[in-house]
């Protein structure tokens, strides 16, 4: 990946995972910090996208695409744009992840994917990449990946109903 697209990928996944667990570990989350970080999220997931940069190799395409997916989660400005944005970028995901070889990387972009449109088959297909991992040694970062697919996996609440 050229060095200013990989390093552009990976700002947005930092910010983008930095913000959706804001105060997750007990810290007090303050309106500024929120709002001055929601801001810098959207403003380096508008800036990715509006690049058109898509990776010369299947996973710098997919690291893009995962920082894109990302950034459009955590961030909770939309000015009318973002549902066209996020279904376009799912849209060359799919072709992606037809070519990218089992890894962390489709891992994560199955599970950033599956959040977007809850398809099962997505999640069969990170269960199987799970299952092929040896379980005792898996690295920080597979248990992390595994972690926020199982939250993704049992907490769909953008698409439940809720009877009052």
């Amino acid at each position: 990946m050229n060095t200013s697209l990989s390093e552009e990928s990976i700002t947005l996944q930092r910010a983008a995972h930095e913000l959706m667990y804001l105060g997750t570990d007990g810290s007090p989350v303050y309106s500024d910090e929120l709002s001055r970080r929601n801001g810098e999220v959207y403003r380096l997931t508008t800036a990715l996208y509006s690049s058109l940069a898509k990776g010369a190799t299947t996973e710098e395409q997919a690291n893009v695409c995962l920082a894109l997916l990302m950034g459009y989660s955590a961030s909770f400005i939309d000015h009318g744009e973002k549902q066209e944005h996020v279904q376009q970028v799912l849209n060359r995901c799919w072709d992606i992840l037809n070519e990218l070889p089992v890894s962390l990387l489709k891992l994560r972009l199955l599970t950033a994917c599956y959040g977007e449109v809850f398809d099962e088959p997505l999640a069969d297909e990170a269960r199987k990449i799970i299952s092929s991992w040896n379980g005792s040694s898996l690295t920080a970062e597979q248990r992390e990946a595994i972690e926020e697919f199982q939250n993704v996996v049992a907490n769909p609440y953008p698409w439940e109903e809720v009877d009052e």
